[in-house]
């Protein structure tokens, strides 16, 4: 998270205190006694928050917020009033500014209004990167969220089995995305232009699967939960599996097709046909380093879609969310990102009860967990940098990462 405040205020005194107390909880202040000292610091890049004073000679705080605004319109600016000058601190905020603050004040208040501009601003900027990640790159890089191993390995495994240009395969347990997966073998492949057409196995007739091997013509059919597909339907699609080459089928399920084939209940030829190239969908419990970035994620788009501002999410928020094991996968993640989004926390996500809850030492490994991966993150892989912003030993930084079972350079680019 980034830790810089840019402190802007005339009386040398005032700014040489409230930088001490910054500076003494682990901060980074760049001190500025006028607009034109501090304007410069504003610029695009810049990744800290403002802290200034309203009343100082030649332009005020106020310019200094428009400027802010101007460069960035989400960069966070604390303003600093005079006791009881109510009015002046409602012009502040209907003009754009984070917070305010009456001086004198309170460390802890200072802290806490602070702490909490720096971790919005930390939450915009990552999602800014999120979105930018999904403005570049491949199909797999901006569809397929996740920075952990298996992450990439998945979507290694989809890149390789668009290629290939042969039948797909793809397994997931319910909620894990086959859908979004085939979408994306079908985006990276040479028949990207044509149309992708998908359709639920379950009660589709021999007719209507004929009918949707025209609609894909040449490009990509997609059976959702191939295992439910009829009897004749299955024969159907040996068929037409041997007759119309130029159509790729995708076929997606969860359960044990093996299994289905030795109880007689999926075709043993449609099995080998389609099973030419498998792709596994991990389940959310065995990539719970995901869970973060997933959640952020779907967060910022459940609150663009409302128009909403994104809401703070505390370190114990994820603790919560990675203590579950997600039988319902990224779409449960989603939903309670939703939930979360609209302001009504998470309860009864994955319908887990209060009293279902982990245990205090639990709770706090998985803290500690998700703040040693957030660092690593946050440096690309760099466990010196992360163990500097955690204020750890570098022994201790790494006998933590041993313990957590966490490499750093799963998160380098």
């Amino acid at each position: 998270m980034t830790n810089t405040v840019l402190l802007v205020d005339d009386d040398a005194m005032v700014r040489e205190a409230l930088g001490q107390t910054l500076e003494l909880d682990g901060l980074t202040t760049i001190q500025a006694g006028s607009y034109i000292e501090a304007k410069d610091h504003i610029a695009a890049g810049f990744d800290g928050v403002i802290l200034s004073d309203i009343r100082m000679p030649g332009k005020d705080g106020f310019a200094l917020l428009a400027r802010a605004q101007s460069v960035d319109p989400e960069l966070p600016v604390i303003l600093l009033t005079g006791e009881g000058d109510v009015p002046t601190a409602v012009r502040g905020m209907n003009e754009g500014a984070f917070d305010f603050l009456e001086k004198p004040c309170e460390p802890a208040a200072l802290l806490a209004v602070v702490g909490r501009a720096l971790r919005t601003r930390a939450l915009v900027l990552e999602n800014r990167a999120l979105k930018a990640r999904a403005e570049t790159g491949d199909a797999a890089a901006r569809l397929l969220f996740g920075e952990s191993v298996l992450a990439e390995e998945l979507r290694n495994r989809v890149r390789a089995a668009a290629r290939a240009q042969a039948e797909v395969l793809i397994c997931g347990e319910p909620g894990s995305g086959t859908s979004k997966v085939a979408e994306v073998v079908h985006l990276l492949s040479g028949d990207a232009t044509r149309p992708f057409v998908k359709l639920p196995a379950a009660g589709l007739t021999a007719a209507a699967l004929d009918a949707a091997f025209d609609r894909a013509d040449g490009g990509t059919l997609f059976l959702d939960e191939v295992a439910a597909l009829e009897a004749g339907a299955q024969y159907l699609l040996l068929d037409l599996l041997d007759r119309v080459a130029k159509t790729r089928v995708v076929a997606g399920t969860y359960r044990d097709l093996e299994a289905e084939v030795a109880a007689g209940r999926f075709n043993p030829d449609l099995f080998y046909k389609l099973d030419v190239l498998r792709i596994r969908i991990p389940a959310l419990r065995e990539r719970k380093d995901d869970i973060p970035v997933l959640f952020r994620h779907y967060v910022s788009i459940a609150s663009e879609q409302a128009a909403l501002t994104p809401p703070e999410i505390e370190h114990d928020v994820i603790a919560q969310l990675m203590a579950q094991d997600w039988p319902g996968n990224a779409r449960a993640l989603m939903n309670a990102a939703m939930r979360f989004a609209m302001g009504l926390g998470l309860a009864d996500a994955e319908g887990a009860a209060q009293d279902a809850r982990p245990g205090l030492s639990e709770q706090l490994a998985q803290v500690e967990r998700s703040l040693l991966i957030e660092a690593l993150r946050r440096h690309e892989g760099g466990a010196t940098a992360a163990a500097q912003e955690l204020r750890l030993p570098r022994k201790t930084f790494y006998d933590k990462l041993a313990r957590h079972k966490i490499r750093p350079e799963t998160y380098r680019p």
